[in-house]
């Protein structure tokens, strides 16, 4: 009886191990959630974004983000831009808040468009009339191939920054001032 419950405590044992083995075992996520942020003064900004990878695949004009539709400008969730104060956004007045950061590309123009529909998955509930601000921004080539996409929040002098969106070869930018 006694080498029946060593042996049984000894099974039970190792099917443990084994499964807490697996359960650690973490795979990086497709499109992993990251966060852009920038303070001025007593004015913040945050970006809250899924990055989705490449991986050979055509980007801009593609499937994954085709010209001249709204993209949710990222994966999963549709990326949202919380700002703390009022601030000139790409050159008109934008006021405090939250707002979903969707984006419509093209090949020589994007517009850059801060909704107030906030919490929803992707671009299949735009709804235009919900539009906070529209921007218009150039894109530009770069140097390199980026894997994933990214977004950055950098200070760009006294009172100023850049939110700039990358992904593939492409790079886009909008200057925003801050009051």
């Amino acid at each position: 009886m006694k080498k029946t419950l060593t042996l049984l405590f000894s099974i039970c044992l190792m099917v443990f191990a084994a499964s807490m083995s697996q359960a650690q075992e973490l795979k990086p996520k497709p499109s992993p959630l990251d966060l852009a942020k920038i303070k001025s003064g007593d004015t913040y900004i945050k970006v809250v974004y899924s990055r989705p990878q490449k991986k050979g695949r055509e980007v801009f004009g593609g499937a994954l983000a085709p010209y001249g539709k709204v993209w949710r400008t990222g994966a999963n969730d549709a990326t949202e831009i919380t700002l703390t104060k009022d601030v000139n956004f790409g050159g008109k007045d934008l006021k405090a808040g939250t707002y979903t950061l969707f984006t419509i590309p093209n090949a020589d123009s994007w517009t850059i468009i801060l909704n107030n529909d906030l919490g929803v998955w992707g671009a299949f509930s735009y709804d235009e009339k919900k539009d906070a601000l529209r921007v218009t921004a150039t894109p530009m080539k770069t140097e390199k191939e980026i894997e994933a996409f990214t977004i950055t929040l950098a200070a760009d002098g006294d009172k100023k920054a850049n939110l700039t969106m990358m992904w593939d070869n492409t790079q886009v930018t909008v200057p925003i001032t801050f009051k």
